[in-house]
C-alpha cells in the first residue's frame, strides 16, 4: 500500500476551504473576518466556535477544541486520519491510490484486543458457512434474514465446543491475560473456556466499525438464556457506542434525518426493507456521549422504541438527554407493544413507512404520555398534569412548539394561555453543564506566558522561529517543549509554517502535541508582535533557565565537601551571574 507524504497531505487539505467543509457539518454565520457556529464537541447553546477562512483553522471559545480542516472531520466523523484524508480528497476531486479498506487504524493502544477479535470475527463468520452451520442459517433465513444481510452484519456462529475459539488464539499466540481481556472467554476450574456456545453471533462495533463485542442468540431453544452479550471491556464502552453507527452515519447525512431504535434485531430488520439510516443504543438508557453522537449524524431525529410501556419511558427519558443538547426530537410510537423487528413482520414494508413518515412531536407524545392514568375531570389530577407539561417544555428551545403546546393545554384545562405562559422559563441548563470561558481560567505566569506567546508566534512566524533556534535550546515546560522541538523539526524539513499544515504534520502522531496546541490557544494573544517583545520572552526563558540551573548549582554547593569542587561551583555561578546580568540589560 503506498503512503500519502505530508505534502501529499496538506495539498489535499488546501484544496478545501475549511468554511465549505465545517458549514456542511453546522450552520456557520459570518462576522466580520471569522465565521461562527455552535460548537460539536460539547454542551454547546450559543455560537461558541470560530472559524478562520484566512487560517483556516478552528477553535471554540468555550471547550478549547482546536484544530484544521482535517481534525475538524477527524473528530465530527468519530474517524481515523486516513479516513478523515480519504474524505477530504474525495470533496477535492482528488483521486488517490490507497487501499482504505484495508489501512489500520493509527493507535496500537490494545492492539491485541482488537485483534483478537478481528480473528473471532472471521472464526464466527466461517463457522456458519460449515455443516455445523446450516440448522443456525436455515433459522435465519426462516426469520427474513437472507445472505446480503448476513454478509452485510457480518453475522456469524459458535460451536459447541466450549474452548475452541480459546485454543485457537492461544495457538495464533496471543496470551491468555489478553484473551480473558476481551469478555470472549471466562476462567474456570479448568481454565478458560468459550462464553459463546451454540449462538448466532451478531458482532457489536465501535465508531470507527472495529468489532469489540456480540450479542449471541439463542436458535435452537437449548439455554434459556435468549441473548448474552459481551461484558464491558477496555474498548468495549456500551454508553459510549451506538450500534450501526459506523454504516449508517453517511446516510443519516445525506438524508439528514437519523431513526434511533433500542435493538439491534430492529435495525437488521429495518435494513431487510431498505431503511438504513438507523443506529439502536442496545436496550441501554441514552447516555450523554450518545446524545452528542446523534446530535451529529443528522438535523431531524426520530425516537422509534419499542411499543411497549418500557419503550415508552425510554422515548421519554431519551427525549430529555437530548433536550440537554438543543436537540428537540419526533416520535413514532408501534401498536400493539411490538418492537420495530416485530411490527415490520407483521405488517410490513408499507405500513411501517407510512409510520415512520408522519412522526408526532415530543411534546403531542409527552402529553399523551402525561395524561395516562389521570382524571382531567379531576382538579388535582389536572394541576399535575398541568405543572408536569411546564416542566416538560422548559426542557425545549422551540418557542413555535412551546407555543403550540401552550395553546392546547388552554383549552384542554380551561386555563388561560397567558397564565400557562407566564409560568415558562427558558430551557434548563444546568450550570455546570455550561463550559466556562477557558481564556480566563488560569492567570499565567511571566514564564508561562513567555512559553506560550513563543510558541504562539512560532506558528505564526519563520523569522520567530529563526529566532529562537539561535537563542534558545528548549522551554521549561514539557508539554512546551515537546511541541517546541516538534515545530523546529517541521520548519527544519519544510522551511515553512503555517498552523494548518503543522496541525496537519502532527495529527498522526502523540496526543501530546495537539494538547499543547489546544493550551497555547486556550489564552488571548495579540496578533501583532514585534521582534524586541519576541526578544524579551527568550530572554525570560532564558533568565528562568539560569535561575533553576543556580539553585542546582547551590544544592551541589552545600554538598560539597573538597575546596576544588567548592571552587569550581562558584566559578559557575560567577558565569551565570554574568550571563544573568547580560539578559537583564
Amino acid at each position: 500500500m503506498s503512503r500519502l507524504s505530508i505534502e501529499e497531505i496538506n495539498h489535499i487539505c488546501s484544496s478545501v476551504d475549511i468554511i465549505d467543509v465545517v458549514s456542511k457539518y453546522i450552520p456557520l454565520i459570518q462576522r466580520g473576518k471569522n465565521f461562527f457556529g455552535v460548537c460539536p464537541f460539547h454542551d454547546d447553546h450559543s455560537p461558541s466556535m470560530s472559524v478562520s477562512k484566512d487560517k483556516q483553522i478552528y477553535k471554540c471559545f468555550s471547550c478549547g477544541a482546536t484544530g484544521n480542516v482535517l481534525k475538524f472531520v477527524m473528530d465530527y466523523e468519530n474517524i481515523s486520519f486516513i479516513e478523515a484524508i480519504k474524505i477530504l480528497a474525495d470533496k477535492a476531486g482528488i483521486d488517490i491510490k490507497i487501499d482504505f479498506k484495508n489501512v489500520i487504524p493509527t493507535t496500537t493502544i490494545n492492539k491485541e484486543l482488537y485483534d483478537i477479535y478481528d480473528f473471532s470475527l472471521k472464526f464466527y463468520q466461517n463457522n456458519l458457512n460449515t455443516k455445523e452451520g446450516i440448522v443456525a442459517k436455515e433459522y435465519l433465513l426462516k426469520r427474513d434474514i437472507d445472505e446480503e444481510i448476513i454478509k452485510e452484519f457480518d453475522i456469524g456462529l459458535s460451536l459447541k465446543n466450549r474452548d475452541m475459539l480459546t485454543k485457537l488464539l492461544l495457538k495464533k499466540g496471543f496470551s491468555m491475560n489478553d484473551i480473558e481481556r476481551t469478555g470472549l472467554v471466562t476462567k474456570n476450574e479448568f481454565g478458560l473456556v468459550d462464553i459463546y456456545c451454540h449462538r448466532i453471533m451478531f458482532p457489536l462495533y465501535n465508531l470507527n466499525g472495529k468489532p469489540v463485542g456480540y450479542s449471541g442468540r439463542v436458535f435452537d431453544g437449548t439455554s434459556p438464556s435468549k441473548y448474552i452479550n459481551t461484558r464491558e471491556t477496555e474498548i468495549f464502552k456500551k454508553g459510549e457506542l451506538l450500534y450501526n453507527y459506523h454504516r449508517a452515519k453517511d446516510e443519516c447525512r445525506m438524508k439528514n434525518q437519523v431513526i434511533v431504535m433500542e435493538g439491534f434485531m430492529d435495525v437488521i430488520r429495518s435494513y431487510t426493507i431498505g431503511v438504513k439510516n438507523v443506529i439502536a443504543t442496545m436496550g441501554t438508557a441514552v447516555t450523554k456521549n450518545q446524545a452528542l453522537l446523534i446530535k451529529k449524524m443528522a438535523k431531524e431525529v426520530i425516537l422509534l422504541f419499542d411499543g411497549d410501556d418500557a419503550g415508552e419511558h425510554a422515548t421519554m427519558a431519551c427525549s430529555d438527554e437530548l433536550a440537554r443538547i438543543g436537540v428537540t426530537p419526533k416520535v413514532v410510537r408501534l401498536e400493539e407493544g411490538l418492537d420495530p423487528d416485530d411490527y415490520i413482520k407483521k405488517y410490513g414494508k408499507e405500513t411501517f413507512l407510512n409510520k415512520l413518515n408522519n412522526p408526532i412531536n415530543i411534546m403531542d407524545f409527552k402529553l399523551n404520555y402525561l395524561k395516562k392514568n389521570r382524571n382531567l375531570n379531576n382538579t388535582i389530577d389536572t394541576s399535575n398534569y398541568v405543572n408536569d407539561v411546564i416542566l416538560e417544555l422548559n426542557k425545549i428551545d422551540d418557542d413555535i412548539l412551546r407555543e403550540i403546546t401552550i395553546n392546547k393545554i388552554s383549552k384542554e384545562a380551561g386555563l388561560d394561555a397567558d397564565f400557562l405562559k407566564s409560568k415558562l422559563t427558558k430551557a434548563d441548563i444546568k450550570e455546570s453543564e455550561v463550559p466556562k470561558d477557558i481564556n480566563v481560567s488560569k492567570i499565567l505566569s511571566k514564564y508561562e506566558k513567555a512559553e506560550n506567546y513563543l510558541i504562539y508566534y512560532m506558528l505564526k512566524s519563520p523569522e520567530v522561529i529563526e529566532l529562537c533556534m539561535k537563542k534558545l535550546s528548549s522551554l521549561p515546560t514539557k508539554s512546551y517543549r515537546d511541541l517546541y522541538r516538534m515545530i523546529i523539526t517541521y520548519y527544519k524539513e519544510f522551511h515553512e509554517i503555517s498552523e494548518a499544515n503543522f496541525i496537519t504534520y502532527i495529527l498522526d502522531k502523540e496526543q501530546v502535541y495537539m494538547d499543547a496546541i489546544k493550551q497555547v490557544s486556550n489564552y488571548k494573544v495579540k496578533e501583532d508582535y514585534t521582534m524586541t517583545e519576541i526578544e524579551d520572552y527568550i530572554n525570560i526563558i532564558l533568565d528562568y533557565n539560569i535561575e533553576i540551573e543556580r539553585e542546582r548549582l547551590n544544592k551541589l554547593l552545600e554538598q560539597s565537601t573538597t575546596l576544588e569542587e567548592k571552587l569550581e561551583i562558584g566559578n559557575k555561578l560567577v558565569e551565570l551571574k554574568s550571563r544573568r546580568e547580560k539578559y537583564d540589560k
